[in-house]
C-alpha cells in the first residue's frame, strides 16, 4: 500500500498532459514508487483518476516485470535490488565475473531504451520509458536520452526520477516538466512507519535521523540503525571512539557523519539541527573547524565507494570527527 502523500501526488499528476516527467527532490521522499504508479496508471487497460487497476493484464505484465510497452532504465545494482530482469547479455557477463554490476546507467542501456521508444506499442496503450536514478547518467548516456527527449515518439512518456536532479544535464532539465517531491507530515510519516512493521516508539527517532524522510528511515531501520546508539553518536564521536563505526560501511559512515557536521554548523548560527536532538550534540566545535571537516568530509564522500581498506577509513573518519567536535577554532 502506498504512502498517503504519494497517493496524493499520483492523482494530481496523472491529471496533468505532458510526455516527459522529471520527479525531483532529496532522498527517501518516494521518487522510485511515485514513478512506478505513474508508469502503471499510464500503461494500465482500464485506469481510474487515482492510478492503475491492479487486475487487468497490464498491471499483471508490470507486477511480474515482463511489460513490452515498459522500458526500465537503471544501473545494474539498483534493477537487481528492486527485481527488474537484466539484460540477457548483462547477466551472462555478471554470472560469468567479467564484469560488476554497474552503479551508473550504462550507454548500451540506453541505446536500447532510445530504440524501444521507437517500436509501435504492443498493447496499444503506448510505451514508457522509467529512469531512476536519473543522476546516474553519466553525459554519454544522457545526451543518447537527450535527441529521443527532443524529439519524442508520439505514444511514448517518460518519466525520470531524481535524488540529485542539479546533478542532471540542464537540456535534460529543460525537455521534462518538473514535479518537487512533497514532504509528509511528522505524524503521517510516523503512522506509515509503524505500517511497514516499525516499532512506535523508534519511528520518532529513526525519523530524525532520516532527517525527515520516510523512506530513508525506513531503509536505515532495515539495515539495522539503532536510535539509541544514533543519539550518542556525536559524543561517542568527540571522544574519539572508534567503536561507535565499528559495524558502519564506510558510505553510512560518512553519511552519518556529515549529518552531524550540517547540525553542529547550524547550532552554531542560532538554527535549529535537524538530524539529532540538541541535547545529543557536544558544545563548543568552532565554525572554522567545522567548515573545514565539511570540506573534507565532502572530498571523502566523492570516493567512498572504493576505500583501499575501510578499517583503516573508519579510524581516519573517527579521528577527523574527534579533532573537529573538540576544536574552539
Amino acid at each position: 500500500m502506498m504512502a498517503p502523500w504519494i497517493d496524493a501526488q499520483l492523482t494530481a499528476l496523472l491529471a496533468q498532459r505532458g510526455h516527459a516527467w522529471l520527479l525531483q527532490g532529496p532522498s527517501g521522499l518516494g521518487q522510485y514508487p511515485l514513478a512506478f504508479e505513474l508508469a502503471r496508471g499510464w500503461l494500465c487497460d482500464t485506469p481510474t483518476p487515482q492510478g492503475a487497476c491492479g487486475v487487468c493484464g497490464s498491471c499483471h505484465a508490470i507486477a511480474v516485470r515482463t511489460h513490452a510497452d515498459l522500458c526500465v532504465l537503471m544501473p545494474e545494482t539498483a534493477m537487481m535490488e528492486l527485481a527488474w530482469p537484466l539484460s540477457e547479455k548483462a547477466q551472462s557477463d555478471i554470472d560469468d565475473k567479467k564484469r560488476k554490476p554497474s552503479k551508473e546507467i550504462r550507454v548500451e542501456a540506453m541505446r536500447d531504451a532510445v530504440e524501444f521508444s521507437q517500436r509501435t506499442s504492443a498493447r496499444g496503450r503506448g510505451k514508457v520509458v522509467l529512469v531512476y536514478p536519473a543522476e546516474r547518467m553519466n553525459h554519454v548516456t544522457a545526451n543518447a536520452l537527450l535527441k529521443t527527449l527532443e524529439e519524442p515518439p508520439g505514444d511514448v512518456k517518460f518519466v525520470l526520477a531524481s535524488e540529485a536532479a542539479h546533478q542532471l544535464l540542464p537540456t535534460i532539465r529543460s525537455r521534462c516538466l518538473g514535479h518537487t517531491m512533497s514532504w509528509p507530515a511528522p505524524a503521517a510519516a510516523q503512522q506509515w512507519l509503524t505500517e511497514q512493521g516499525i516499532d512506535a516508539a523508534q519511528a520518532p527517532a529513526l525519523l530524525r535521523a532520516a532527517g525527515g524522510r520516510p523512506n530513508d528511515a525506513l531503509q536505515a531501520s532495515r539495515g539495522g540503525l539503532d536510535p539509541k546508539a544514533w543519539s550518542v553518536l556525536p559524543r561517542a564521536l568527540a571522544r574519539g571512539d572508534v567503536a561507535a563505526l565499528a559495524n558502519w560501511a564506510p558510505a553510512q559512515a560518512v553519511d552519518a557523519l556529515q549529518k552531524l557536521c550540517h547540525d553542529l554548523m547550524a547550532s552554531s548560527s542560532g538554527a535549529a539541527p535537524r538530524f539529532f536532538e540538541p541535547a545529543d550534540l557536544p558544545a563548543g566545535a568552532g565554525k572554522v573547524s567545522l567548515s573545514a571537516w565539511s570540506r573534507e568530509l565532502s572530498r571523502t564522500a566523492r570516493t567512498v565507494e572504493h576505500p583501499f581498506n575501510a578499517g583503516l577509513m573508519i579510524e581516519s573518519l573517527v579521528s577527523q570527527a574527534r579533532i573537529a567536535l573538540n576544536s574552539k577554532h
